[in-house]
């Protein structure tokens, strides 16, 4: 089995990635960090940091971002992308992590979201719509900054570094 996190770079997705994997280190699990990106959006892409301000939109250059920021969080976790196009909505995003954590025998997805309220419902867009699926259970992340995330990070005896590289489709 294994456990997903739709990641893409914020403070809760890093938040989500940690306590999945320290989950995963409990349940003897693998865990997904799963990055979508619209190919070709450089306003999309530099929203969300992943290019700089003046960029212009690679799709190499993004994904090693996104991977560099996964394994520096969690060297144990496995990275992959999906690409979609340009101006995919919401909806495409969200069908494609659902596929995955479907194709993934997923237990558990971790979602990091801040307007998450006492209903699924509540979750945005992507995250409701990944939440919805009922092959997996799911774990909603609110706190950006949780005290035990850095100590996690740098203390746990489970951290075996994957590759540092990548592998485009």
């Amino acid at each position: 089995m294994t456990l997903v996190v739709p990641f893409d770079g914020s403070e809760l997705a890093e938040a989500a990635l940690v306590r999945a994997t320290e989950f995963g280190n409990v349940f003897d699990e693998d865990v997904l960090a799963a990055s979508v990106i619209p190919k070709g959006n450089g306003e999309y892409a530099r929203e969300r940091g992943w290019i700089g301000p003046d960029n212009e939109f690679d799709l190499n250059a993004v994904i090693s971002t996104l991977h560099k920021q996964v394994t520096e969080l969690c060297p144990s976790a496995d990275f992959r992308h999906i690409v979609v196009g340009r101006s995919a909505p919401s909806g495409t995003i969200a069908g494609r992590l659902r596929k995955m954590a479907r194709n993934e025998d997923t237990s558990m997805v971790f979602i990091g979201s801040e307007n998450a309220g006492h209903l699924v419902a509540a979750v945005g867009s992507v995250g409701g719509a990944v939440a919805t699926d009922g092959s997996y259970d799911v774990v909603i992340v609110r706190d950006r900054t949780p005290a035990k995330i850095a100590k996690l990070r740098n203390a746990s005896p489970h951290r075996k570094p994957k590759s540092e590289f990548y592998l485009p489709e």
